[in-house]
């Protein structure tokens, strides 16, 4: 006991991180959009998202997985203590237990995207 890779001892509070990430399922906008729009509705999300709370290191860790392939994704949620109760990253906790939700436009693409011609 006591080394790493032990059981935890008697009392100790564990919060699993046991989903392996995946992208969210296909989904539809309300509207086409275009990829300059998805941008835009990403970078204004975001801009504003640290002020609903949280800290920033985490918001920071989650548009870096966000915006990353899946495993190095899994590695940014990994190292920075994140718990995804969902695989597709929709709902987030940090360690402390702070609740931080991602709407589904800044993890994947809409079904009904306007690709470039």
């Amino acid at each position: 006991m006591g080394c790493a890779g032990s059981t935890p001892a008697k009392g100790d509070v564990i919060l699993e991180n046991t989903k392996k990430l995946q992208k969210p399922k296909p989904w539809k906008h309300t509207q086409q959009i275009t990829r300059a729009q998805l941008k835009q509705m990403r970078d204004e999300f975001w801009d504003t998202a640290p002020h609903y709370g949280g800290q920033k290191e985490i918001w920071d860790a989650l548009r870096a997985a966000a915006e990353a392939d899946l495993d190095l994704a899994q590695a940014i949620i990994d190292s920075a203590g994140i718990i995804i109760p969902n695989a597709d990253m929709t709902l987030c906790y940090d360690e402390r237990g702070a609740k931080y939700e991602l709407p589904k436009y800044v993890l994947s693409e809409p079904t009904n995207l306007i690709r470039d011609s």
